[in-house]
């Protein structure tokens, strides 16, 4: 982390002070060396991005609402302890929920190259020992099993599902970080899947709206 320093340090004057606020607004406390993570992924998410285009969010002031505020948004309803992110990109939201749980054994799983390679960076720079990055096609990643899989982009509520029906334990969910207009989805859901609970999520300094699908097996609570 202390090579980190150099880094953070360069990262505009607004950015801590606005994760700061923001992590408040959302309730979510943090010690100084899981802040210095977050400042750290924020200044590494920057600077590969400007190289290798992970994210389409160019501004770092807007990656701490737009990405780190919106992943913690989710912390109070992943208790793993073993969470799968599927389209896991750049590693949100697992990188984030590793930082702020370091109990959660977080596997990040995404098929692109470049996105697991910033992966695997920003889990050694971070010092992160409770990750493990995956490159892989979600079709083909079997033989673990899950108390609980997250996706925050990964295509429709029915392919994230259905790509996925093995991957959760007996009593394992789903959780979908959504935006408005998910119900269509939800009229599509599988055959013995249901919705077991939906949070809205206030993300600070976000005016869309923001909400977590929590998808279980039916007569699974």
């Amino acid at each position: 982390m202390s090579a980190l320093q150099p880094l953070i340090d360069l990262l505009p004057t607004p950015v801590a002070p606005k994760l700061d606020q923001g992590l408040a607004d959302l309730g979510v406390s943090v010690t100084a060396a899981q802040r210095k993570q977050l400042l750290g992924l924020l200044a590494l998410l920057h600077k590969w991005n400007r190289a290798y285009n992970l994210t389409a969010v160019r501004d770092v002031e807007e990656m701490v609402s737009r990405h780190v505020l919106d992943s913690a948004a989710v912390a109070p309803y992943v208790h793993g302890p073993a969470l799968l992110d599927v389209g896991a990109g750049p590693g949100l939201p697992g990188l984030v929920l590793a930082i702020l749980n370091p109990e959660l054994q977080v596997t990040l799983l995404d098929s692109n190259g470049k996105k697991v390679r910033f992966q695997r960076q920003a889990v050694m720079e971070l010092s992160l020992t409770n990750v493990t990055p995956t490159q892989a096609r979600v079709e083909q990643f079997a033989g673990q099993s899950f108390d609980q899989v997250i996706s925050r982009a990964f295509a429709s509520l029915v392919d994230f599902v259905t790509l996925t029906r093995a991957l959760p334990a007996a009593h394992g969910q789903w959780l979908a970080m959504k935006g408005p207009g998910a119900d269509d989805e939800l009229r599509e859901l599988p055959e013995g899947i249901a919705l077991s609970e939906r949070h809205l999520l206030n993300v600070p300094f976000e005016t869309a709206e923001r909400q977590l699908l929590i998808l279980t097996p039916k007569g699974v609570e």
